[in-house]
Order: C-alpha cells, then structure tokens, then sequence
C-alpha cells in the first residue's frame, strides 16, 4: 500500500488556492518527495506531516516551477532539522540548476554538517527497499533529462490460513518462516514446504507518477496496469495546440492513456489557472470515468485494485 499527498497542483504560476508542484509518497516509514515548487517547505507544514525523515527527493525536471522550492527546504534542513544526509535524484540538466541554486546561491562559502548527494538518474531502479522498489523512466517534456516514476510494490504468494489448520501446523514462528517461504520442521518432527501453504503469485501495488509531459505514447507500456496514475493535466483540448506548442498534455490525452494503459484509478495535477477544475474533471471523464483531479493537501490511499480519497 502507498499514499500520496498532494502538496502543489498548479501549472507554472501558484494560484490563490493552489501552490506549485510538489507531492509526498508514502510507504511505511519511507517517504519520497517529488519535486519541490516554490513554497514547498510552508505546504509541508501545513500538511501536518512536517520534515520527519524526508530526506529522498525525486526531481521530474529543472523547470522553475518544480525546483525553485528546493532553496528554503535545503536551508531549512541544514539549520534545524536532524538530518545526516539528503538525496536529490534527477536528470543531469536538473541537477545541475539545483547545483547552482544550493551551493551558488544557498549554501554559498558554507560548508553544512549534511551530507547532500545530487544523484543523476538514468532509466531503471533507483531504491529497493525490501517489499518494493522505486524506478525510473524518460519523460518527453521541453526540458531536457524529464523522469517519471513507478513505486512498485514486489509480488507475493499468500500465506493460506486454511492449509495452515489443514496440516495442523501451529500458531507461531513456523507459520512467519513460511510465510518468507522458508522450509520449517514442527515440533512433532514432520518437515512442511512452503509450497504446501502459499498460494498463487499476486502481483503488488503499482503507482505511476509522471510529471510534465508533452506526449503519452511513450508511456503506454510504464503505466500498463497501474493501480494508480498520477500526471498532468495543464490544458483542455480547446487549447491542444498550446499543449502541443509547450510540451504539455490536455485532460483527455490523459484519460485515453489511462484508458488504453488498462489502469485503475487517473489522479490529474498541474492544473493551469485559466481552468476550473471541474472542467478538468468533465473533459477526462468522457473517456475514463475513474479519474480526480488533486487539490492542494488532498491524500490518497492506494491499494491493490483499490483508490481511496482520505
């Protein structure tokens, strides 16, 4: 199961009720942060989930809007927060405008006592964690370097309660050795495989973050069977060719990708001022009907075949 928050929905430009780019992935006690819009560290407190272990940033692309956020966090972490290191993973132009905003503007002639690595990414795994991994994959945007991500978690087998009683295998560390899919030997000496209890591999929770992005094709086979979808939505397609002309997609475009991506539920951001977002809303759901368009601090609780609004 992951959650994501959403922090920043607005295209470009903050508008009175929405703040620029940037949303919270949860899992456990891990927590990603993807992008960081200008005000981003205020919208985390007012999240209510405060700095505690953020300390893994996922950049999309080097566009203002998504990074310029990344001076007063930095700053902020560095003077007060308990943190020994910081990731920031993006692509090389990216990275290299985050460069020159910490250590040429922010941190200039300091030398903090964190450890902050810019992390370059290149398509392919970037964290495994144990139970899931987070990946990445080529955007196309007007930026250079543009990633998407896909949190994912690793398939399983299913301890089966009712072979368990059927063997009459006992309530303890021999069921949890099974369940890991470890051979165990009871106490009246039988030896149980895990075979005997565990049953058919399911695949597990996928969620597909993709910020700008100014074509879907691309993306088809990443998205495939997501259980969740989250991308932009910067135009309607009265406007398509000002989606076309800045490398950005229409609400529909969105929701024809989810459609044909067979994916479970579509969360569209990046939502331009000039829009309503039930107009947003209305245009994707033409051709996808399982769709929300995110508001500033809206969570969603994904789950295996299932989308939940918080």
């Amino acid at each position: 199961m992951f959650e994501i928050v959403f922090l920043g929905t607005s295209a470009s430009a903050p508008s009175v009720h929405r703040g620029l780019t940037s949303q919270i992935v949860l899992r456990g006690e891990h927590r990603f942060l993807i992008d960081a819009g200008e005000g981003t560290q205020r919208q985390i407190l007012s999240s209510g989930l405060g700095f505690k272990r953020l300390d893994r940033i996922l950049i999309t692309h080097g566009h203002l809007d998504h990074i310029l956020g990344l001076g007063g966090l930095i700053s902020t972490f560095v003077r007060w927060e308990a943190m020994d290191k910081i990731l920031i993973a993006g692509g090389k132009s990216a990275l290299g405008r985050i460069n020159d905003l910490l250590f040429g503007v922010v941190l200039k002639g300091k030398y903090p006592p964190v450890e902050i690595t810019l992390q370059p990414l290149t398509e392919g795994l970037i964290f495994d964690e144990g139970d899931f991994t987070v990946t990445a994959f080529p955007v196309y945007h007007r930026a250079p370097d543009c990633y998407g991500f896909v949190f994912e978690e690793k398939s399983r087998r299913p301890f089966l309660p009712e072979k368990a009683d059927e063997l009459n295998i006992p309530p303890g560390p021999w069921r949890g050795e099974l369940v890991n899919g470890r051979e165990v030997t009871l106490p009246d000496g039988r030896v149980i495989d895990p075979e005997m209890v565990l049953g058919a591999e399911q695949p597990g929770t996928k969620l597909v973050h993709v910020g700008d992005a100014g074509r879907t094709d691309n993306l088809l086979d990443v998205a495939r069977d997501a259980d969740c979808l989250v991308i932009e939505a910067t135009y309607l397609e009265t406007e398509k060719e000002l989606a076309e002309q800045f490398g950005h997609l229409t609400a529909r475009q969105a929701g024809e990708l989810a459609l044909e991506a067979g994916v479970g539920t579509l969360i569209l951001t990046h939502i331009s001022r000039r829009y309503r977002a039930d107009q947003v809303l209305e245009e994707a759901r033409e051709v996808f009907p399982r769709v929300y368009v995110a508001r500033d601090f809206d969570r969603f609780q994904i789950k295996r075949g299932d989308v939940l609004k918080l």
